[in-house]
């Protein structure tokens, strides 16, 4: 039987958690579920192979980082982006228009879209609701997101009800545009993007018109943008239940392992961050006890695992003192292992969580988590 576009089935709830599965046809997506982050066509440090390894169901490229190099068209001319990197599972891309509104001084935004200079070369760009979806299309993205502005939560409320009300038409033409993409429309799936920063009523008439024009999925823009998880988890407490119940939940760029079991706890179904491996290259480690820093002399001859609990390869083979020391010395193979723990035990946890929502403990679980993890 031929896996469908795009299907998401809800297995069982426990308060507002919930998990269960989204089919394509590149593969199955167990929920919760932590995208790791590909940017520019590859985990840094990792095999596509063994980012698999970790329990990654999906990872996420980078619209705007893969556009400038090595570029859609060529891309596409390889074969598409799963071909050219070697990941076989599905791939969600987002927009590009994060990337391009953080270029304040190198971009100039209008109706039509966003013009901006690439920070590589200097090279002038248009990118609009129409061409995101074009090099999602190119680059073969199993997930498309739709092309919005990401304003920053301190601004004033009617720049942000402006720019969250532009993003609502932005997600209307980008909905006509992939669309129009033949095959690819046939075989993808397009979520769209609420904004609306921590404004309650604007958030409510972000989800309204997306819900109005109809996506696969949802996300929710605009959070872990400096504004702190007290003001996320707050917005968190309306933003997700103002979405459509049987469609997944996207929450964008997050984070830290307590944000993810905190949002889970708040219904939503999907994540995405750099941390986990950013944090590897640069010597921190989490654990089910905290996060690490193997920088620290008090590891040079500490010979237990970095965590006893976790799973992975690394921890399964390798000391603290051995890690300490390849960290220290600027090894590059410190910054595979470390990566590769990481990224492990974000998929450690997202199971955990499954099967603590599946059994109806997420509550204790979440207790639990705390106690361990915060101290």
């Amino acid at each position: 039987m031929t896996a469908p576009r795009f299907a998401f089935t809800i297995a069982a709830t426990d308060g507002a958690a919930r998990t269960g599965t989204i089919r394509m046809r590149r593969g199955d997506i167990r929920t919760p579920a932590f995208m790791p982050v590909g940017t520019a066509a590859t985990v840094k440090a990792m095999k596509p192979e063994t980012v698999r390894r970790t329990g990654a169901d999906i990872i996420l490229g980078n619209t705007y980082h893969l556009m400038l190099r090595p570029g859609a068209e060529r891309v596409a001319r390889l074969g598409g982006l799963h071909e050219f990197m070697n990941w076989k599972r599905p791939i969600l891309t987002d927009s590009g228009g994060y990337q391009v509104m953080s270029l304040s001084d190198l971009r100039k935004l209008t109706e039509q879209g966003v013009e901006f200079r690439s920070h590589i070369d200097g090279s002038k760009h248009m990118l609009t609701p129409e061409r995101s979806m074009e090099i999602q299309r190119l680059l073969g993205s199993d997930i498309v997101m739709a092309f919005d502005e990401c304003p920053r939560a301190d601004q004033p409320r009617d720049a942000i009800a402006a720019s969250m009300e532009m993003s609502m038409r932005w997600a209307r033409r980008s909905r006509d545009a992939f669309d129009a993409g033949g095959d690819h429309a046939e075989n993808a799936a397009l979520f769209g993007i609420q904004q609306g920063a921590l404004d309650e009523e604007l958030r409510r008439s972000s989800a309204d018109a997306l819900t109005a024009i109809g996506f696969d999925g949802y996300a929710i823009g605009g959070l872990a943008v400096g504004e702190g998880q007290e003001a996320m988890f707050a917005t968190l407490d309306f933003a997700p239940g103002q979405l459509p119940q049987d469609r997944p939940r996207y929450l964008m760029g997050v984070g830290k392992p307590d944000d993810l079991v905190g949002a889970v706890e708040r219904g939503v179904d999907m994540f995405d961050c750099v941390l986990p491996s950013r944090s590897g290259r640069n010597g921190q480690a989490f654990t089910w006890n905290g996060a690490l820093n193997l920088r620290n002399a008090r590891f040079a001859e500490d010979q237990e695992p970095l965590d006893p609990r976790c799973p992975c390869d690394t921890c399964g083979t390798y000391s603290r003192a051995y890690l300490h020391h390849l960290v220290k010395a600027g090894e590059i193979l410190g910054a595979m292992l470390m990566t590769e723990h990481n990224i492990a035990f974000y998929q450690h946890l997202m199971q955990t969580m499954r099967d603590a929502i599946a059994e109806g403990r997420f509550a204790a679980f979440a207790a639990d988590f705390r106690r361990d993890y915060l101290g």
